[in-house]
């Protein structure tokens, strides 16, 4: 091999971070083990000034792995992040790997392998909902998450028996010259940079793959009030993304809108149920077909999990839609007051 490529980086991982002590030194060891060559990657991880201990725990492994570089992120959030990453990155491919998560020791290899040999823009692979603690509802959440009912036709979470062109993945794996072909992660969207950026890489004629022996394990929130709050705010930015652009919606698929419909409609009609009797019998006709689905999938579940969860799936799964539409209609709410 010629000098000049002997230490050239292929890869620069970008891992978006902020008050992440209980998982980023897990996420670091996985990065660290994998079997992608290591003079050959980056690890960049860009802190959004953290409150707790996470940048000592960086600051620690930085003494022992040199390709670990630690960056400041005075906006705090993640597509800021993502793009003071990009900014200072020096592989030809760049990798969004996210520091609430571990991933398989081939996770890297696999991703560039892909996205080579498919001539892809991104690809990405499943993303398996693991708990945090052994406890009976953080299994429960993780299950609620892994599941059509819960979350749609997202394949990335539900995982694919084939390789499949799909709409967004969860950790991107992109060809460096896609952000200088669409620009760089929208720093208006705390939320939902990866969908809006995916969104733009599919009008672009970008393809985006979900390979399924790609894997990566995502650690939900362990708790319903945590969950709920978690799906709260992501579902606040399903609508407020309205007020940066009118065609926001554009970019969202069914599963996104789902909740916000669903919510709205069950909130509508019980408010009118007081003066329509009509309202009355679509409130009724609403909830009850809704809490016949989620019996109906939550003992599906549990026939294979364990009968137990039946008590606390049905739960899981409403504070999963309702957190979602509530944070819709908030996110609406927020445009105009």
């Amino acid at each position: 091999m010629p000098e000049p490529e002997k230490n050239k980086i292929i890869v620069s991982v970008i891992v978006p971070c902020r008050n992440e002590e209980r998982f980023i030194g897990r996420c670091l060891d996985s990065i660290v083990a994998q079997d992608f060559p290591k003079d050959k990657m980056e690890i960049i991880v860009v802190d959004g000034y953290s409150e707790d201990g996470t940048k000592k725990i960086i600051e620690q492994y930085i003494k022992s792995y040199p390709l670990i570089k630690l960056l400041d992120n005075p906006k705090k959030i993640t597509p800021a992040a993502l793009n003071i990453g990009i900014s200072q990155a020096q592989g030809e491919i760049i990798m969004k790997m996210d520091a609430h998560s571990t991933y398989q020791k081939d996770f890297i290899s696999k991703c560039v392998k892909y996205l080579k040999d498919y001539n892809a823009d991104n690809v990405g692979g499943a993303v398996i909902a693991t708990p945090q603690e052994n406890t009976f509802i953080a299994q429960a959440i993780s299950f609620s998450l892994s599941h059509p009912f819960g979350v749609g036709d997202s394949y990335f979470r539900l995982g694919s028996i084939k390789p499949r062109q799909v709409d967004t993945v969860a950790f991107g794996c992109f060809k460096k010259e896609v952000f200088k072909k669409i620009g760089l992660f929208n720093e208006n969207l705390a939320r939902i940079e990866d969908i809006e950026f995916n969104s733009r890489l599919r009008k672009a004629g970008g393809k985006i793959l979900l390979m399924p022996d790609i894997v990566a394990y995502y650690y939900p929130k362990s708790t319903l009030s945590g969950f709920f709050k978690h799906n709260f705010e992501d579902g606040i930015w399903v609508t407020y993304s309205l007020k940066f652009s009118r065609f926001a919606f554009s970019i969202f698929s069914w599963r996104h809108l789902a909740p916000f419909f669903f919510v709205l409609g069950l909130l509508g009609s019980f408010v009118l149920s007081f003066f329509l009797f009509q309202a009355k019998i679509l409130f009724i006709l609403i909830w009850g077909s809704y809490l016949l689905l989620n019996l109906f999938f939550s003992l599906k579940i549990s026939l294979k999990k364990g009968l137990k969860y039946l008590s606390v799936l049905p739960v899981a799964f409403v504070v999963r839609h309702v957190g979602y539409g509530l944070g819709s209609i908030w996110g609406l709410v927020k445009i105009w007051v």
